[in-house]
C-alpha cells in the first residue's frame, strides 16, 4: 500500500507539471508570447516626446511627471511667435503627391514603403500586410492617443484611422512655408516627426487649427501634444501665433 501511495504521488506531480506548461504555453499565445510581447505591448501605448526627438519611436506617451512637464515648458518656450499670414495659394499638391517616399533628408524616405505605410507600421502591433509585400499594411491593432483608444484597424476601414499632421500643412503655409522651396515642403509633410496615426473623426474636426483652437479629446496626451507640435515648429523654423503658443504651455502646466 505505501508503494502505492508513492506511485499514485508521482503521477499527481506530473499531471501538475503538464497541466502548468499548458497554461504557460496558452497564456503565450494570447499575448504573442515571450519578451518581444511586452516590448510591443509597452510601445503600443507611445513614446514620449521627450525621448522620441526624431519621431521614429512609436506613438505618442502622456507626460505626466512635474519634471517631464516643466522639461517640456521650457522646449516650448523657445518657439517663435508671428501673426499668421493668408492662406493664398495654398493647395495640398504644394507639399507634394501625398505620403511620398520620394523624399531626402528625413527617417523613412526612399525606403521603397510610402509614408503612410511607414506610420502605421511604425505605431501598430499584431501589424499583417498584404501578401507578397513588405510594405501594404492590411490590418493591426493601434492605441489611439487621440482618444486614448485601442482600435483594431483593417484596410477595409481605412479612413477610421487616419495620419495626422501635427502642425497642419495649411497652418505651416500660413507661418511661413509659402516661401520654402519645394522638397523643404515635402519634408514636412512626411517627416514622422510630424506625423501620429489617430482616429479619423479627430483628424477631420481638427483640420487646419493650431493648439489655441483644437487639442486632443484625450486631455491625457494634451502636454504631449503640445511639445510634439513644438519639436516640429523648432526643426522647421516655423513660428507658431501667440495664442497657439500660450495654450502650448497652458497643457503642460504654465
Amino acid at each position: 500500500m505505501p508503494a502505492r501511495r508513492s506511485t499514485l504521488s508521482a503521477a499527481a506531480v506530473v499531471l501538475l507539471i503538464s497541466a502548468a506548461v499548458l497554461s504557460s504555453c496558452s497564456d503565450d499565445k494570447k499575448s504573442g508570447g515571450g519578451a518581444s510581447t511586452g516590448a510591443a505591448g509597452a510601445a503600443s501605448r507611445g513614446t514620449s516626446p521627450l525621448e522620441n526627438p526624431d519621431g521614429t519611436k512609436p506613438g505618442l506617451a502622456p507626460l505626466t511627471s512635474a519634471a517631464d512637464q516643466k522639461a517640456g515648458r521650457e522646449l516650448i518656450a523657445k518657439v517663435a511667435t508671428a501673426a499668421a499670414g493668408p492662406k493664398d495659394g495654398y493647395d495640398r499638391n504644394e507639399f507634394g503627391p501625398a505620403w511620398t517616399d520620394n523624399v531626402d533628408g528625413i527617417p523613412g524616405g526612399h525606403n521603397n514603403c510610402d509614408t503612410r505605410n511607414d506610420l502605421l507600421a511604425r505605431d501598430g502591433s499584431a501589424v499583417e500586410r498584404k501578401d507578397g509585400s513588405k510594405c501594404t499594411v492590411t490590418s493591426m491593432t493601434i492605441y489611439d492617443p487621440y482618444t486614448g483608444k485601442t482600435v483594431d484597424w483593417n484596410k477595409q476601414q481605412a479612413s477610421k484611422i487616419q495620419i495626422d499632421h501635427v502642425m497642419p500643412l495649411s497652418y505651416d503655409w500660413q507661418m511661413g512655408a509659402s516661401k520654402w522651396e519645394k522638397l523643404k515642403r515635402v519634408q514636412i509633410a512626411n517627416d514622422p516627426l510630424n506625423l501620429i496615426p489617430a482616429d479619423g473623426s479627430q483628424n477631420a474636426s481638427k483640420g487646419d487649427s493650431g493648439p489655441a483652437a483644437w487639442l486632443p479629446a484625450n486631455p491625457e496626451i494634451r502636454c504631449s501634444y503640445a511639445v510634439r507640435f513644438a519639436q516640429v515648429s523648432l526643426k522647421y523654423q516655423l513660428p507658431v501665433t501667440e495664442a497657439d503658443k500660450k495654450a502650448m504651455l497652458q497643457q503642460c502646466g504654465g
